[in-house]
Order: structure tokens, then sequence, then C-alpha cells
């Protein structure tokens, strides 16, 4: 495999437009999450808000970022022609997945990392001043709470599924658009799908089946009982999406010519 690995970043690291795609979600996550920070606030009688969500609500712009940059990864090789080169080099497709996988992976989890930590740094900075405060019944932002990292981890998590998600639908489709069209329309318009929907049986169901909104409950720290799925749990689910993607993505790129 490190050969497979070495060839994966070579190609990843030369691909035009990674470097900024990376700085757009160092920058953007944090940006957004410092906009939705700005824009609320809480009276002394005090307020409901769960403020580490609130806080990494940025991870909902950065997500996009991440599915554009694994889509890119794939179909930037297929557009070239370059991946005709890298299957004579490496036969073993599976095995050339698995590198890309895990070189994506890397670089997602970094710069999530980043992006998450900056979030937090900004949310600390900007809640307290707009009645966030612990007399107002709020405590301040910390990695040392529990909860608190726990968001901040299963964020760093999420984007990282995500980035494997769109990895799958990419190999399996092979066109920057189609690939793009169908990740976002799981991560946005699917998870919209639940509002509007009248049944309560139906909107709990489709809420557990959106990859977004059962991903992003790893961020929530308060009436984790009304959700329709505990934090691992949807975490989980988006696991299971991102594996079912690239299970798809790994047949069809074995039973199929470059």
């Amino acid at each position: 495999m490190r050969r497979h690995l070495s060839a994966e970043w070579t190609k990843l690291r030369t691909l035009p437009g990674i470097g900024w795609l990376l700085l757009a979600v160092v920058t953007l996550t944090p940006a957004a999450s410092a906009a939705a920070a700005a824009m609320v606030s809480c009276p002394p009688a005090g307020c409901a808000y769960d403020v580490p969500k609130l806080g990494l609500m940025g991870v909902q712009v950065g997500q996009a970022v991440v599915a554009v940059l694994a889509v890119l990864a794939v179909t930037g090789e297929y557009g070239t022609g370059l991946v005709r080169t890298t299957f004579t080099a490496m036969p073993r497709r599976v095995a050339v997945l698995t590198a890309k996988a895990a070189v994506l992976t890397g670089l997602t989890l970094s710069a999530g990392t980043a992006a998450v930590l900056t979030s937090v740094l900004a949310g600390r900075i900007i809640l307290p001043g707009n009645g966030f405060v612990p007399e107002h019944g709020q405590p301040l932002l910390s990695l040392a709470d529990g909860p608190t990292f726990r968001a901040a981890a299963g964020s760093v998590l999420y984007l990282a599924l995500i980035a494997l998600l769109s990895l799958g639908v990419a190999i399996a489709v092979r066109d920057s658009a189609i690939a793009m069209g169908i990740v976002f329309g799981l991560l946005y318009v699917l998870s919209a799908v639940p509002l509007m929907v009248s049944d309560p049986g139906w909107q709990k169901l489709l809420w557990q089946i959106s990859p977004m909104n059962a991903g992003l409950a790893v961020q929530a720290t308060t009436r984790l009982s009304d959700l329709p799925l505990s934090p691992w749990a949807g975490l989980a689910l988006l696991a299971a999406w991102a594996a079912a993607a690239l299970l798809c993505g790994g047949l069809l790129l074995r039973a199929r010519d470059a």
C-alpha cells in the first residue's frame, strides 16, 4: 500500500485547485460559524439555544467544499485520462480506491480539525458579547466540557465521512456535475424533505435516513432524548451511507473499463 498511498498523495496534491479548496474549508467554516454566532442573542431571562451546536453551524457550509474536494479528486483524474495510466501501473483497483480514500480522509481530518477548532474559538469570543454567559444559563464554549468536545470531535469525523460519501459517488458516476448534484441532493435536499411532511411518523423516518440530519446529531448537547437518533447513532448512519457509496463505487470500478 505504500506505493499506492505515495501515488495518490502525489496526484491529489498536484491537482489544480486542491490547495484553495482546503483553504476554503479552513476559512469558510469558521467564518460561517462566526456569522451564525453574531446573529443570535440570549436575553437575561435565558434562551434555549444549544451553544456548542450554534458555534459549529459553519460545518454545514464547510461540508459543501469537502464534497467538491472529494469529487474533484476522482473526476479530475478521469477528465485528464490519467486514470488509465494509474490502472496500468497499479492494476489492483480496490487498492487504488483504498489509498485514495485514505489520503483524502487524512487531508479532510487535518483541514476539518483546524476549521472546527477555529469555529469553537470564534464562538468563545463572539457569543458572550451576545448574552451567552453563565449568568443567563449558558456556559461558555470550552473543549474541556465533555459534550462540547464530543460535538467538536464528531464534527471533524462528520466532515471526513462526507468526503468518503462524495468519493464513493464520484467513483460510481465519474462525472463532476452529476456527482456534485447527487451529493448535494443527499445532503441538503433530503434534509429538507421531513419539513414538507405532516405525518410525525414519516417525519421521524425521513429525518433518520437523511445523512446530513443524522450525522449532525453528533453536535447536539441538549434535549438529546428528543432527537430521532442519538448523536453517535446518527454519525454511524452517515458512516453507513459512506460505506454504501464506497462499496457501490468499488464494485463499479472493478466491473467496467477505465
